[in-house]
């Protein structure tokens, strides 16, 4: 390879081979619009849930721990980027845009949001250019709020912590995760009192979206995604719990006939297994 090295992109034989392959898969799309009685069916409505199956998809990809994690995430990606394709391609044949105009779109969005790089401003941190791209948004592209275009369709752990994340972009944040943690504390001690019987059905439902929301947002000042987080967490629940089962099933045991305790002791073992303890 001449002009660039492995990685680098933006020049030489890499460049332009990655411009055939996106060329092909334009034409691919073409043709399967054209002449695939499914695909000539479909419009982007219709195809919205498979792109975020693909999304859902990409990331377990992302998590895995596999030999052939790069080749999944490479195979994600690609059905991902015919989703791209494929909507722009129903769009184009609308008469309304096409993919260059969607590449075109992203484009001067990056630029524009990075005034660090391609204008005068400066950033020296993340967290400069996170007040940047904010600020941009506000101003610039004329988003109207703290809390502009944030769609409720999200997740509902998403959907708070982009709330969150907003909230502190224009100050509105606890200054340390301890603070936090005080929160989280406090909570508790609220749902605990009405979990006494004192509490009617919507206000244990208010005070435990509450201590949820308070968790999430101790997740996020310490500095994790919550929405990885929490995924993490519960693949490990899983894992831990099948593990539990197996090695009831190895003492010739039923899990799933165990009482509570019997089957806390085979998780707390699981757990260790899957630790490597002893």
């Amino acid at each position: 390879m001449t002009g660039s090295r492995p990685g680098d992109g933006g020049s030489g034989e890499q460049r332009e081979e990655v411009l055939r392959q996106l060329a092909r898969l334009y034409d691919l799309t073409v043709t399967l619009r054209r002449e695939c009685p499914w695909d000539r069916k479909q419009t982007q409505e219709d195809i919205i849930s498979y792109t975020l199956e693909e999304v859902y998809e990409l990331a377990d990809a992302l998590a895995s721990q596999q030999p052939s994690r790069d080749l999944e995430i490479q195979g994600e990606l690609g059905d991902l980027l015919f989703q791209v394709y494929f909507m722009a391609r129903v769009a184009e044949q609308e008469g309304r845009y096409h993919l260059g105009d969607v590449a075109a779109s992203i484009h001067d969005k990056l630029v524009r949001r990075h005034p660090h790089i391609f204008a005068e401003s400066e950033a020296e941190t993340a967290e400069d250019v996170r007040r940047t791209w904010d600020e941009v948004k506000r101003t610039t592209e004329g988003r109207e709020g703290i809390f502009h275009a944030i769609p409720e369709s999200f997740p509902a752990t998403l959907f708070a912590q982009k709330l969150q994340q907003r909230a502190a972009s224009v100050g509105f944040d606890w200054r340390a995760a301890r603070d936090v943690l005080e929160k989280v504390e406090e909570e508790s001690r609220e749902l605990e009192e009405l979990l006494d019987g004192s509490g009617s059905r919507l206000e244990i439902h208010e005070e435990a979206g509450d201590l949820l929301f308070a968790v999430l947002n101790l997740v996020r000042k310490v500095g994790a995604d919550p929405e990885l987080a929490l995924r993490d967490s519960a693949c490990r629940f899983r894992s831990r719990v099948e593990e539990a089962a197996r090695l009831a099933d190895e003492e010739g045991r039923v899990f799933t006939d165990m009482e509570l305790e019997q089957q806390e002791t085979y998780f707390q073992r699981a757990k260790r297994a899957l630790r490597g303890e002893q």
